[in-house]
């Protein structure tokens, strides 16, 4: 599957590994860098959705979504993130993925209006049926990369372990490194990180903004000790 994923903001926070270490998958561990692992709570758009390089999928592969992951290293030595939510508005979506046992989550997802004192990218999501909801903006500054270490390492990741069929997967994506600016957090009224059974203290350490990248996923293929 082809996919671009464009206008990202990227907020994480630091999270002790003994606490992620609940939601590996088998075979798997919290990945550790900068003297901790992290909680990321990420939005984006998603368009240009195509199955191999024939078959687009117009509608339905366009929308926005907000996902909460962690970041895993495989007994293989894999290097990804473990999704904990993906919230989403195409219905269709997420039924496919949650039969694949990725837990997308059907929900109002749109994209947050500015406020009229400079470009503002952000993302509001109100889950159908329940409370829990985010609502998120930065003020990307376009004109500073972001080349730091921690940056990189929380965005070069290159896959996505899941569990499905009583077995640990690796979902293999490629993608250039993303193209990264620091931002400043407008505001953040967030329930996801919560609602997945994470809680953290205060603003977030890191906060980017990525105009994207043109991803490809691969097939998957079983995590050995899983």
């Amino acid at each position: 599957m082809e996919q671009t994923r464009s206008q990202a903001v990227i907020l994480h926070w630091r999270l002790p590994a003994a606490v992620a270490a609940g939601f590996m998958p088998p075979g798997t561990e919290p990945d550790v860098f900068g003297g901790s692992t992290w909680v990321g709570l990420i939005g984006f758009r998603m368009s240009g959705v195509r199955l191999g390089r024939v078959l687009p999928v117009p509608y339905v592969g366009s929308f926005v979504e907000v996902n909460v992951r962690l970041y895993s290293r495989g007994a293989d030595g894999t290097r990804g993130v473990v999704f904990l939510s993906l919230d989403a508005p195409r219905l269709p979506v997420v039924l496919a993925a949650r039969a694949l046992s990725i837990p997308y989550v059907w929900s109002r997802c749109r994209s947050a209006s500015t406020d009229g004192s400079g470009p503002v990218v952000g993302y509001d999501v109100e889950r159908y049926g329940q409370q829990a909801g985010s609502s998120f903006a930065v003020r990307p500054d376009r004109s500073v990369q972001a080349d730091d270490e921690l940056s990189l390492e929380l965005t070069a990741r290159f896959g996505a372990h899941t569990r499905y069929a009583g077995r640990t997967f690796f979902l293999p994506v490629s993608h250039r490194p993303w193209p990264l600016h620091p931002a400043e957090l407008v505001h953040l009224g967030d329930g996801l990180l919560g609602a997945a059974g994470l809680k953290v203290e205060g603003p977030p350490e890191s906060v980017l903004f990525s105009p994207g990248v043109d991803t490809v996923i691969g097939r998957p293929w079983s995590v050995p000790g899983s």
